[in-house]
C-alpha cells in the first residue's frame, strides 16, 4: 500500500493524530483536533483525505484485564462513523498504556504545563500508530 496510515487517539475533548510515512515504517505527530464526536469525525475525515490515507488506526481502550468497558462502545461507534465518512478501512488497535507511556516520555523531557497539555494526545496517537506499524513489521519478518 503506497498510502499513509492515520493514527487516531480519540478523546472527548482533544483527539491526537499521527501519520505514517508511505512505507509504513515510521509514525510522526500530525496535530490535535478539538470538538465533540461529529466535529472530530469530520475533522479526521478531512485529514485522511488531504493526506491520501489508505488506513485509519484507531486506539481501542481495552481494560488492563482484557475486558471492554463503556468507552469501547463509543470508540466502535466512532470507527463506524469514520468508515461512513471516508470509505477507508478503520482498524481498532489496543491502546493500553499509550497515554501512560506518553506521560513517561514527557516527564523524561521535562515537558510541563500548557505545552504538555497540547502535545500529550498527539504523542499518544504516535505511540498507538508506531505500535501498530511495529506489529506489522514483526509479522513481515517472521
Amino acid at each position: 500500500m503506497n498510502k499513509k496510515i492515520l493514527g487516531v487517539d480519540f478523546g472527548d475533548v482533544r483527539t491526537g493524530l499521527a501519520l505514517s510515512d508511505i512505507t509504513g515504517f515510521l509514525a510522526s505527530g500530525a496535530g490535535t483536533l478539538k470538538g465533540g464526536f461529529e466535529k472530530t469525525a469530520l475533522g479526521v475525515s478531512e485529514v485522511a483525505k488531504k493526506n491520501d490515507v489508505g488506513l485509519i488506526v484507531l486506539g481501542h481502550p481495552i481494560n488492563m484485564n482484557g475486558t471492554l468497558g463503556p468507552r469501547s462502545e463509543k470508540i466502535k461507534a466512532f470507527a463506524k462513523r469514520l468508515s461512513e465518512l471516508t470509505d477507508i478501512e478503520v482498524v481498532l488497535f489496543d491502546e493500553r498504556l499509550s497515554t501512560a507511556n506518553a506521560h513517561t516520555i514527557l516527564n523524561m523531557t521535562n515537558t510541563r504545563g500548557e505545552k504538555r497539555k497540547s502535545i500529550i494526545d498527539e504523542m499518544s496517537a504516535c505511540l498507538i500508530l508506531q505500535s501498530y506499524l511495529d506489529s506489522k513489521q514483526v509479522k513481515k519478518g517472521e
